[in-house]
């Protein structure tokens, strides 16, 4: 599918923070109250679009095939819990957000161990509405890390001209979201208390959030279009983790603060 035929996406200026569960209580205790007290935190946030939060499946070992040369089992101690969405209305908003943001700081402790904020520039995250209309009722999340001769400008050109075009062509998916990040810094997000170790060799440098009509939709994507979308990536990616995702919860639409969250 080409670039003329396929759905002109939104852009949006998107920041995603990776979370993963304390491990010394009970891994659902700390999904509920996310879910709950901590996200009215983050709803409250002026300059907020849409704040989205992503709750994956605990048992994620890994999606993709395996494949020579590319990670595609996820390593026990970074497979992620959650992530938390943020899309911001431009690109002075997060300042405005800084009181909001403190608390968030403070209630992160009684969550999470480890949280890691992935941003992108204002405009770079794109979504795709690929069958205006239809609601999906599955989702996967898939976080690529650069090959080690993968430029930057490259592999943003390689994800927009390339990949999205490749997956929307599968004829499985129905929504879709993509993100490229600016090289990781942890002072962006460098709360007290929680862990932000983020080695070289574990970065991540976009992620892709597929929208699927049913979860038999999801699987055959997996089990039929996974072959030929690798024949792509190879030569650009060295990690492909594949996530499945229990739930995306809205808590913010359009600017506007939701009376409850929506599934």
């Amino acid at each position: 599918m080409s670039d003329t035929t396929q759905p002109v996406p939104s852009k949006h200026f998107t920041s995603s923070i990776l979370l993963w569960m304390r491990t010394d209580k009970p891994r659902q205790e700390g999904m509920d109250r996310w879910k709950g007290s901590h996200s009215g935190i983050i709803a409250a946030t002026p300059g907020l679009d849409e704040y989205r939060q992503i709750h994956l499946a605990e048992h994620n070992p890994g999606r993709w095939p395996v494949t020579a040369g590319i990670e595609t089992a996820i390593p026990e101690d970074r497979k992620i819990d959650g992530i938390a969405e943020v899309t911001f209305e431009n690109a002075l908003a997060p300042i405005a957000g800084r009181k909001q943001t403190a608390l968030a700081y403070e209630d992160e402790v009684n969550i999470f161990r480890r949280t890691l904020l992935h941003a992108g520039p204002p405009g770079t995250s794109r979504w795709y509405d690929v069958a205006p209309g239809e609601k999906p009722t599955s989702w996967s999340i898939i976080y690529l890390r650069r090959g080690k001769d993968e430029g930057t400008i490259a592999f943003h050109k390689f994800l927009k001209k390339e990949l999205t075009p490749a997956l929307i062509s599968t004829g499985l998916v129905t929504k879709l979201r993509t993100q490229v990040f600016l090289p990781w810094n942890e002072k962006t997000w460098d709360t007290p208390n929680v862990a932000h170790d983020n080695p070289a060799e574990h970065h991540l440098h976009a992620s892709v959030i597929l929208g699927f009509a049913d979860d038999a939709a999801r699987d055959a994507f997996y089990t039929e279009r996974t072959a030929q979308l690798t024949q792509l990536l190879a030569s650009h990616v060295s990690a492909i983790h594949a996530y499945d995702v229990d739930a995306i919860l809205t808590y913010v639409r359009d600017g506007q603060a939701l009376p409850h969250y929506e599934d």
